[in-house]
């Protein structure tokens, strides 16, 4: 797979810092019943699953120990087996237990998006249609969560309500019409991707003759959202405009969804349902 970027290394430390002001709080009183020894611990992962959020464990058990070595066996983005060491590690004993939860908290959690993400992303494999994600993440770990999304094969949607015009109901409502709302859109934001939801199909033949840059179908039925890639892809629009479908998707429907033909899907359930991966810390040498 491609080089997978992380959020700015300003962006995981300021995660990690709150995390473990968290759980330390003024100090570790367990962990200080134990001799302060070199000690080695491993990582082991005792279920199938695809690996994402390194940079935050490493920056958990660095921040408390600089000098601690941890030595991956495997990258980010991999696809595991239950059983599957995951990394050795070397470092102070009191530091490698303190750092423990947190370091895995973050790392279980970003692996279930990207294990998860994966599971869409094979579904749809040989369609052509894109999986992404949505702004529903849980709070303050919003690009952890979207770069755990790329780690298991999709792709992000807007990041914030910054970087992307997204015209809904309310927008439409207030401008009058969908050809008003986007041209209010276009001469406030020229410069910004521009993506507009509909809810009928006269509304999606407003919204491509008018030109956006995507039209996401929201909870359309299957015959309609059929229709609407017939739409989208005849004359006069001859599928310049690529469609998005989103609402009421899960895993078992979403073959038949990117079989008709849509571009992307985005899918809330990536980030927002998060099944933690099982995951443990244990010091010691790695088994054989």
């Amino acid at each position: 797979m491609p080089v997978l970027a992380p959020p700015p290394e300003a962006v995981v430390l300021a995660n990690v810092r709150r995390a473990l002001e968290e759980d330390l709080g003024s100090g570790d009183v367990t962990a200080a019943l134990l001799p302060d020894v070199p000690e080695r611990a491993y990582l082991l992962c005792k279920e199938e699953a695809v690996i994402a959020g390194r940079p935050w464990f490493d920056a958990c058990h660095r921040a408390l120990d600089p000098q601690v070595r941890i030595d991956w066996q495997v990258a980010e983005g991999d696809h595991v087996r239950a059983g599957t060491v995951l990394a050795l590690l070397e470092g102070r004993s009191r530091a490698l237990v303190s750092a423990e939860r947190t370091s895995l908290n973050f790392l279980q959690t970003l692996s279930g998006t990207a294990t998860a993400t994966a599971a869409h992303v094979e579904a749809v494999r040989g369609t052509g249609a894109v999986i992404l994600d949505t702004r529903k993440t849980l709070p303050g770990l919003r690009l952890a969560q979207k770069y755990a999304v790329r780690a298991g094969g999709g792709a992000n949607h807007r990041i914030g309500l910054y970087d992307t015009v997204m015209l809904k109901e309310n927008h439409i409502r207030v401008a009058g019409s969908v050809a008003g709302a986007i041209a209010m859109a276009r001469a406030a934001q020229p410069a910004l991707p521009l993506v507009v939801e509909v809810e009928t199909l006269d509304q999606l033949r407003e919204a491509l003759a008018a030109g956006c840059d995507r039209v996401l179908v929201d909870d359309f039925s299957a015959g309609e959202r059929r229709e609407a890639v017939r739409i989208a892809r005849s004359a006069p629009f001859d599928g310049r405009i690529p469609l998005e479908v989103s609402g009421s998707v899960d895993l078992a429907g979403l073959r038949a969804i990117a079989e008709d033909g849509v571009d992307f899907i985005s899918i809330g359930a990536l980030t927002k349902h998060v099944h933690a991966i099982d995951l443990s810390l244990k010091l010691g040498p790695a088994p054989a």
